[in-house]
Protein backbone atom coordinates (compact mmCIF):
# COMPACT_ATOMS: atom_id res chain seq x y z
CA UNK A 1 0.00 0.00 0.00
CA UNK A 2 2.84 2.31 0.98
CA UNK A 3 4.34 1.37 -2.65
CA UNK A 4 0.83 3.03 -4.72
CA UNK A 5 1.39 6.27 -1.93
CA UNK A 6 4.86 6.90 -3.22
CA UNK A 7 4.10 6.52 -6.61
CA UNK A 8 0.52 8.47 -6.66
CA UNK A 9 3.01 11.00 -5.16
CA UNK A 10 5.73 10.69 -7.87
CA UNK A 11 3.03 10.82 -10.34
CA UNK A 12 1.56 14.22 -8.49
CA UNK A 13 5.19 15.72 -8.30
CA UNK A 14 6.01 14.98 -11.92
CA UNK A 15 2.77 16.12 -13.18
CA UNK A 16 3.17 19.36 -11.21
CA UNK A 17 6.75 19.72 -12.78
CA UNK A 18 5.52 19.50 -16.21
CA UNK A 19 2.99 21.95 -15.49
CA UNK A 20 4.98 24.99 -15.36
CA UNK A 21 1.94 27.49 -16.58
CA UNK A 22 1.09 30.92 -15.76
CA UNK A 23 -1.24 30.56 -12.79
CA UNK A 24 -4.85 32.18 -12.76
CA UNK A 25 -3.76 34.75 -10.22
CA UNK A 26 -0.81 35.74 -11.86
CA UNK A 27 -2.14 36.00 -15.28
CA UNK A 28 -4.60 38.49 -13.65
CA UNK A 29 -2.08 40.25 -12.31
CA UNK A 30 -0.09 40.05 -15.84
CA UNK A 31 -3.09 41.75 -17.13
CA UNK A 32 -3.60 44.05 -14.50
CA UNK A 33 -6.80 43.08 -13.85
CA UNK A 34 -8.81 44.81 -10.46
CA UNK A 35 -12.20 44.68 -9.28
CA UNK A 36 -14.95 43.38 -10.84
CA UNK A 37 -13.20 42.13 -14.08
CA UNK A 38 -10.50 40.15 -11.89
CA UNK A 39 -13.20 38.11 -10.31
CA UNK A 40 -15.07 37.33 -13.28
CA UNK A 41 -11.58 36.20 -14.96
CA UNK A 42 -10.39 34.29 -11.78
CA UNK A 43 -13.95 32.44 -11.51
CA UNK A 44 -13.56 31.88 -15.49
CA UNK A 45 -10.52 30.27 -15.04
CA UNK A 46 -11.09 28.08 -12.29
CA UNK A 47 -14.11 26.79 -13.55
CA UNK A 48 -11.56 26.08 -17.03
CA UNK A 49 -9.10 24.75 -14.72
CA UNK A 50 -11.58 21.99 -13.01
CA UNK A 51 -12.71 20.99 -16.37
CA UNK A 52 -8.96 20.06 -17.47
CA UNK A 53 -8.28 18.94 -13.79
CA UNK A 54 -11.68 16.50 -14.07
CA UNK A 55 -10.50 15.53 -17.55
CA UNK A 56 -7.05 14.66 -16.54
CA UNK A 57 -7.97 12.52 -13.61
CA UNK A 58 -10.85 10.34 -15.84
CA UNK A 59 -8.07 10.10 -18.58
CA UNK A 60 -5.31 8.73 -15.86
CA UNK A 61 -8.40 6.13 -14.81
CA UNK A 62 -8.19 7.74 -11.03
CA UNK A 63 -11.01 7.28 -8.31
CA UNK A 64 -12.48 7.61 -5.04
CA UNK A 65 -9.86 9.58 -2.93
CA UNK A 66 -7.41 9.84 -5.51
CA UNK A 67 -8.94 11.16 -8.07
CA UNK A 68 -10.53 13.53 -5.55
CA UNK A 69 -7.08 14.59 -4.14
CA UNK A 70 -5.43 14.82 -7.90
CA UNK A 71 -8.44 17.33 -9.17
CA UNK A 72 -8.30 19.34 -5.76
CA UNK A 73 -4.08 19.73 -6.11
CA UNK A 74 -4.51 20.57 -9.85
CA UNK A 75 -6.87 22.94 -9.61
CA UNK A 76 -5.02 24.63 -6.50
CA UNK A 77 -1.99 24.83 -8.94
CA UNK A 78 -3.42 26.38 -11.81
CA UNK A 79 -5.44 29.03 -9.97
CA UNK A 80 -2.60 30.15 -7.88
CA UNK A 81 -2.70 31.99 -4.32
CA UNK A 82 -5.06 34.70 -4.27
CA UNK A 83 -2.88 37.64 -2.39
Amino acid sequence: MSKLFALLALALWFNAAQAQETTCTAAATEKKLAGAAKNSFLKKCEKDATAKCEAAATERKLAGAAKNSNVKKCIKDAVGETP
